[in-house]
């Protein structure tokens, strides 16, 4: 079984529409909404909801981009779904503009052939990244809903190296109850509470500095369009119903991101694609470590 952690902060009839696609009975669901969205979207979920088994939300706090706060979010989310049941081996987290390219038997029969395998994009930050080791070579402090740079430098972690990717990741239920309980790990937790976008490196370098924790493959799962947002910065393309046939054929399992309010016909394309052998029926191909 698999455990999903979900990450809501606006369109909640796109997010009913993604939770019904990817429920499945025996599966576990947590969902974080951002408190930050106000009172009704809680309230619309929350009633929403109620009707599922196996589904819990998260208490609610603000969810600040860039800051430490996803990741204590997730870590709860993860927390929490290791305490309501024992038999899922699989956790995988998204955020409510996401949606499945497969259905939930060809994703369970995917993650059973790959059982011991951790799927996260991850590379080394000094060798392949290094515009980005500003992010963690200073102490930074989250204050009045913002982010902010101070003047104190700090070395990284003795006896480690940081390692960067995205947020997304699908990992064993052996990792999530590593990243939140062992205390190897407290050190990590306590380093990135003072860096920037955390989300993005504090469980790949927890994971790729501790080898026993399985094979890393570098890969998040998703299908994604990186488009420029600024002199440095990329942000997710919104898929529409113009980009039905490569998402129909895409290996990935999910594809992020969607706003049903700019395209309203790709989610309902997507939901035949769920019914259909492609999306069904898992082949299990090699895969690239």
């Amino acid at each position: 079984m698999i455990a999903y952690f979900i990450l809501v902060h606006r369109f909640p009839e796109q997010f009913k529409r993604l939770f019904r696609s990817i429920y499945q009975p025996g599966n576990s669901y947590v969902v974080h909404i951002d408190k930050s969205s106000g009172p009704e979207l809680a309230k619309d979920l929350g009633r929403f909801l109620a009707s599922y088994r196996g589904v819990r939300i998260l208490p609610a706090r603000n969810a600040l981009w860039g800051g430490y706060s996803l990741v204590d979010a997730e870590l709860r989310g993860m927390a929490a779904l290791l305490q309501m049941d024992s038999s899922w081996t699989h956790y995988i987290n998204l955020s409510g503009q996401d949606f499945p390219l497969k259905s939930q038997e060809y994703i369970r029969s995917f993650l059973t052939a790959h059982p011991d395998r951790q799927f996260i994009r991850a590379v080394c930050q000094r060798s392949q990244r290094p515009e980005t080791l500003n992010r963690v070579s200073h102490y930074f402090v989250e204050r009045f809903g913002r982010i902010f740079r101070t003047r104190i430098a700090r070395k990284f972690l003795p006896g480690a190296a940081p390692f960067i990717g995205t947020q997304w990741k699908a990992v064993t239920r052996g990792f999530c109850e590593f990243v939140c309980a062992d205390r190897r790990v407290a050190r990590y937790k306590a380093f990135y509470q003072h860096s920037f976008i955390a989300d993005e490196a504090f469980f790949q370098t927890v994971l790729m500095n501790h080898a026993d924790q399985g094979e890393v493959v570098n890969d998040d799962l998703r299908m994604i369009d990186w488009v420029p947002d600024g002199p440095i910065k990329l942000r997710p393309r919104n898929f529409g119903s113009a980009d039905i046939a490569a998402l129909r054929l895409s290996p990935d399992l999910f594809a992020r991101k969607f706003d049903g309010e700019e395209d309203r016909e790709v989610l309902g394309l997507l939901e035949a694609h769920l019914k259909t052998r492609a999306a069904t029926h898992y082949l299990a191909p090699a895969i690239a470590a």
